[in-house]
């Protein structure tokens, strides 16, 4: 092997190093590890067993990083998509602020489900019962409640009306001690040891403690890393650091990591980070 050969392979090896110092951090308010936890269905089924407060639902298929396009070629890359045996279909999604859970992006997931539904022909009456859960990790002022659900009603009368569409917006701060709360609190925890839920924490154990687990999540953290340095090379290398720290806050890493990974300094990041909330 060549010295070339031997950096690049040292390189690699420190990547994948503090790949695994991250996975050790991240928790399931990080898109990224919150799919590798709900891609088992019996963790997908209790955690919306918990927020429908509906403790018969059985699921009969995850499929995560669903791609949805429509007509147009726009693209919406959903996090966790669950059906239930009556066909039903929920949509679960993490965000880490308010801002990538604005009203007009929660209506967009909602539509979007919609026109993947039926097939060409089938009558509309079969268009199947949709729920989409927002749970977002931001303090929100004057917040009436943890759990929001929202449909759509007759203003004249006050009725529902009931086009079996429904949006739940889920304040992940609030942890009260209830089941929700509970869930909030295992969503929160890094460590497998201090969650309530013996379904998640299993899942959360083997990703975290095993090598299986952990190697999962490096290569998952490795795409991303990959996909940063080939937007390096198509517009150059700085807009590739960006990228790349930009997926690292969606997964959830801390700032002073993020710096370290992309050679920059912690305040140019949260500078970055900044920018993203004003975008």
């Amino acid at each position: 092997m060549n010295n070339t050969n031997l950096l690049k392979t040292g390189f690699v090896n420190e990547r994948f190093r503090y790949y695994e110092k991250l996975v050790a951090e991240l928790t399931m308010m990080s898109d990224m590890f919150m799919r590798n936890v709900l891609n088992i269905l019996e963790c997908a089924e209790y955690v919306l067993r918990v927020i429908t407060e509906n403790d018969d639902l059985e699921l009969t298929e995850v499929v995560v990083q669903k791609d949805y396009k429509n007509l147009q070629g726009r693209s919406a890359v959903l996090d966790c998509v669950a059906v239930n045996g009556r066909k039903e279909i929920y949509d679960i999604e993490v965000q880490q602020e308010k801002a990538g859970a604005g009203q007009k992006r929660l209506r967009y997931h909602s539509s979007i489900i919609d026109a993947h539904s039926l097939f060409a022909g089938e009558d509309f009456e079969k268009l199947p019962e949709s729920k989409v859960i927002f749970i977002v990790d931001e303090e929100v002022e004057n917040e009436v409640a943890p759990i929001l659900h929202i449909k759509r009603t007759v203003r004249e009368t006050g009725r529902d009306y009931n086009d079996k569409s429904e949006i739940i917006y889920i304040n992940a701060r609030m942890k009260e001690n209830t089941d929700l709360g509970r869930l909030m609190h295992d969503f929160h925890c890094t460590k497998a040891e201090g969650m309530y839920s013996k379904v998640l924490a299993e899942r959360v154990r083997v990703l975290k403690e095993t090598q299986e687990g952990v190697e999962i999540m490096c290569k998952e953290m490795d795409k991303i890393y990959k996909a940063g340095e080939l937007i390096g090379e198509e517009r150059g290398k700085e807009k590739g650091k960006y990228e790349t720290a930009m997926k690292l806050l969606e997964l959830g890493a801390r700032e002073d990591m993020i710096a370290e990974a992309v050679g920059h300094s912690v305040e140019e990041i949260k500078r970055w980070k900044n920018d993203m909330k004003r975008q």
